[in-house]
C-alpha cells in the first residue's frame, strides 16, 4: 500500500504516473470507507483527489500555500499531508477536523468552513509575501458553486487590479450543494446561443466535412463534444477581462494532464486561472448518481449507499417546509428565499408547488436579505430560510435594509445551536447575541413542531421583521401539547414549582423538564418555563418569578455573552423590574467565550453543561450558593 507510507507531500514526488494513479485509488477507497463509518463530506472530496495529488506533486507545501474554498473537499489533502494515521478520527471529538485548520497542520494555510473566501484570503497571503520579501506560490482552489458568492468576485477584481503572482484553480463540477443558479452559472449557455459562436461552429463543421474520408466521422465526433467545445472558445474571456490569464479546461481526473498544466504555469508571475472540470462523487457510483445526498452524509452501507441511521421523526427543517407550503396555499403573498440550500432548509416541496414564488439566490446571503426587503415593500411576505452560521454574513443587511425600515420579513434561522461534527465554522451559537439587540426585531424559538407551525403563522401576519430560531435536531414531540396558544411576547409555564425556575429556549426545553423531574426526587420543586419569545421578553412572568421564587436558571444553546440569559439580567437590573428583583439569584447555562469544537451533539451538550446533567448541577450549585449567602 502506497498511502500508508505518505508522511508528507514530498513523498509523492518520487512516484511515477502509474503509482500516482494507484495512490489516487487508495485515497478514494480510504475516504469512502472512513466516511461510511464517521459520516462527512464525501462527494466533494472524491471529486478532487487527482487534482489534489497533482497540486502537491508540482508545488511544495507547506512553503507554497494551498487555500481551499469552503474546505469540505480537503480529505485528500489531509491524507497527503501526514494525517493518514489519524484519519480514523475524522470529525470525532478530539480528532481531526473535517475542514482545514491552521492549528492542525502547517499544510493548512488558511482555516475555512464557509464559502467564497479563498481568493480574498489567497490575495492577502500573496500581498503579505510581497511585503515581507518572501518567495512562494499561492494557490486558491474554488468551486463553481462558491463562485456565485459576491466575495469571490471582490477578490478576483482586486487580484486582477494588483496583478500579483496568484493562481486560482476553478474546480468546475457543475454542482454546489444545491443546483447552481443565477446569471453567472448560465453564462456559457448564453454564449452558446450567440451568433458569433453559431457562426464559428457552422464554419468549423463545413471545413471538417470537406476533409476526404475522415471528415464525416470527425464532424460527428465534434457534435458529440459540443459541450466541451464551448469551453475552448469563450469562457476565459470573463476572467481575462478581470485581469487573469486563463488556461483550460483541464480534465480534473487526468493526473498527467493536471501535472503538465501546473508545471507550465508554476513560474508565472501574474494572476492565472486554471479551469479544471471534475465529477463530484467520482469513483463511488452512489455519490456520482446523487452528489447532493452524499455532499454531507451520515454513516452509510458501502454496498448499497443506504444510510445506517434508523428512521427518525421529521426534523424542524422538514416541518418548517411543510407548514410554509400549507400557509402559501392560503396566502399568495408568501414567497420563500434561500441561499443555495433548498434541500437543507426543507424548501423542496415549496419550490415544487410554487416555483414562481421560490427563489434560490445562490451563495449570496446578503443579497437574499436585501432582495427580501425589496419584496416586502411591495406587499409580499418574504420568508428567508438560512442556516444560523451563514446568516452571519448578512448582518448589515438585516439591520440596514430590513429592521431599520421595519419590514415584514420572516427569517427562518435553521441549524441554530450546536450542530455537531462540522465544528466551529458551522455551530449556530451566535444568532441570539447578534440579533436580539436590533430594534424592531421579534425573536422566537419553538420547542416542537406544533409551536413551529404557530410561530410561522404569527410571523407571517406580524407587521415587522421576525426570527424563528430552531435546531437541526428532530423535534421534542414527547413534550405534552401546550396548554396555552402562542401569543406575542408570552412564555409558557410547563411545570409549576416554588424552589427554582428554569427558563429554557427552544430545544433546551426537554432537558429542562428532565432536570425538574430529577430535582423532584431530591425534594426540590422546579418551575419549567418554555421561553418561546427571546424578544420581546415576557417581563411580567419574569418579574413574578423574581418576586416569588427568587432563583432563576436560564438555558440556551448560544454563547453566554449577549444571549437570552443576559437579557434576563438586563431586565432585572432595569428600573422597570422594580426594587423586589434586585437580589434575585440568576444562573446562566450557556456556551463559554470560546469556539466550540467538533463532536457529536450529545457529547458537546454534555461537555458544556447543556443537557439535563448540566442543568441539574447548575440548579444545585445555585441553591447552595443562595443558601450559604
Amino acid at each position: 500500500m502506497i498511502l500508508k507510507d505518505i508522511k508528507s507531500p514530498q513523498d509523492i514526488k518520487q512516484l511515477d504516473l502509474g503509482e500516482l494513479e494507484e495512490l489516487a485509488q487508495e485515497i478514494r477507497d480510504c475516504i469512502i470507507n472512513r466516511v461510511s463509518i464517521n459520516g462527512g463530506h464525501l462527494a466533494s472530496s472524491l471529486g478532487v483527489i487527482e487534482l489534489t495529488i497533482a497540486m502537491h506533486y508540482v508545488f511544495k507545501s507547506p512553503r507554497d500555500k494551498i487555500i481551499w474554498d469552503v474546505g469540505h473537499q480537503c480529505y485528500p489533502h489531509k491524507l497527503l499531508t501526514g494525517r493518514y494515521d489519524t484519519f480514523h478520527t475524522l470529525r470525532q471529538y478530539g480528532g481531526i477536523s473535517g475542514f482545514p485548520r491552521r492549528v492542525e497542520s502547517q499544510h493548512d494555510a488558511f482555516g475555512v468552513g464557509h464559502s467564497s473566501t479563498s481568493i480574498s484570503a489567497a490575495l492577502g497571503i500573496a500581498e503579505g509575501r510581497e511585503l515581507t520579501a518572501k518567495h512562494f506560490k499561492v494557490i486558491a482552489v474554488i468551486g463553481d458553486g462558491a463562485m456565485t458568492g459576491g466575495l469571490a468576485f471582490e477578490g478576483l477584481n482586486h487580484a486582477g487590479h494588483l496583478k500579483k503572482d496568484l493562481i486560482v484553480v476553478l474546480n468546475d463540477n457543475e454542482m454546489s450543494i444545491s443546483k447552481n443558479v443565477g446569471a453567472l452559472s448560465s453564462y456559457l449557455t448564453k454564449i452558446m446561443a450567440g451568433n458569433l459562436y453559431k457562426k464559428f461552429k457552422k464554419e468549423t463543421k463545413n471545413i471538417i466535412e470537406i476533409i476526404p474520408k475522415v471528415g464525416g466521422h470527425v464532424s460527428k465526433l465534434a457534435q458529440k463534444t459540443e459541450d466541451t467545445l464551448k469551453y475552448f472558445f469563450l469562457p476565459g474571456m470573463l476572467f481575462e477581462e478581470l485581469g487573469f490569464s486563463y488556461a483550460g479546461p483541464v480534465d480534473g481526473h487526468d493526473i498527467a494532464k493536471l501535472i503538465d498544466t501546473f508545471q507550465c504555469i508554476k513560474d508565472s508571475t501574474t494572476p492565472m486561472l486554471i479551469h479544471v472540470v471534475t465529477t463530484k462523487g467520482k469513483g463511488y457510483e452512489f455519490s456520482e448518481k446523487n452528489p447532493a445526498t452524499f455532499h454531507g452524509v451520515g454513516p452509510f452501507e458501502l454496498e448499497t449507499g443506504e444510510l445506517r441511521t434508523s428512521p427518525q421523526r421529521p426534523s424542524f427543517s422538514a416541518v418548517f417546509g411543510q407548514h410554509l407550503t400549507e400557509a402559501a396555499e392560503k396566502d399568495p403573498r408568501i414567497v420563500a428565499i434561500t441561499a443555495a440550500m433548498k434541500a437543507g432548509t426543507g424548501l423542496r416541496e415549496f419550490a415544487a408547488r410554487f416555483p414562481e414564488r421560490f427563489y434560490d439566490v445562490g451563495i449570496a446571503e446578503p443579497h437574499a436579505v436585501t432582495f427580501a426587503a425589496g419584496m416586502a415593500t411591495q406587499g409580499l411576505r418574504p420568508v428567508v430560510a438560512i442556516y444560523s452560521t451563514f446568516l452571519q454574513r448578512a448582518y448589515d443587511e438585516i439591520i440596514h435594509d430590513v429592521c431599520l425600515q421595519n419590514l415584514p420579513v420572516v427569517f427562518a434561522v435553521d441549524r441554530a445551536g450546536i450542530v455537531g461534527e462540522d465544528g466551529p465554522t458551522h455551530h449556530g451559537v451566535y444568532d441570539i447575541s447578534f440579533l436580539r439587540h436590533i430594534p424592531n426585531l421579534t425573536i422566537m424559538s419553538p420547542k416542537n413542531s406544533i409551536e413551529m407551525k404557530e410561530m410561522l403563522k404569527l410571523s407571517i401576519t406580524h407587521e415587522g421583521p421576525s426570527v424563528i430560531r430552531y435546531s437541526r435536531d428532530c423535534m421534542n414531540e414527547e413534550i405534552e401539547a401546550s396548554k396555552t396558544a402562542v401569543e406575542m411576547g408570552k412564555a409558557e409555564v410547563i411545570e409549576e414549582g416554588g424552589d427554582v425556575a428554569i427558563l429554557a429556549v427552544g430545544g433546551c426545553v426537554l432537558a429542562a423538564i428532565h432536570t425538574a423531574h430529577r430535582l423532584r426526587e431530591k425534594g426540590i420543586t422546579a418551575m419549567v418555563v418554555n421561553v418561546r419569545f427571546i424578544k420581546p421578553l415576557d417581563t411580567a412572568l419574569i418579574r413574578e418569578i423574581a418576586g416569588t421564587i427568587g432563583k432563576i436558571i436560564t438555558v440556551e444553546e448560544n454563547v453566554l455573552a449577549g444571549g437570552f440569559g443576559s437579557s434576563v439580567l438586563e431586565y432585572l437590573n432595569s428600573a422597570d423590574a422594580g426594587e423586589d428583583t434586585k437580589d434575585v439569584g440568576v444562573k446562566i447555562v450557556a456556551l463559554p467565550d470560546r469556539f466550540v469544537e467538533h463532536g457529536s451533539q450529545p457529547l458537546l451538550r454534555h461537555l458544556y453543561g447543556l443537557d439535563d446533567d448540566g442543568i441539574y448541577h447548575a440548579a444545585l450549585v445555585l441553591l447552595k450558593q443562595l443558601k450559604e449567602a
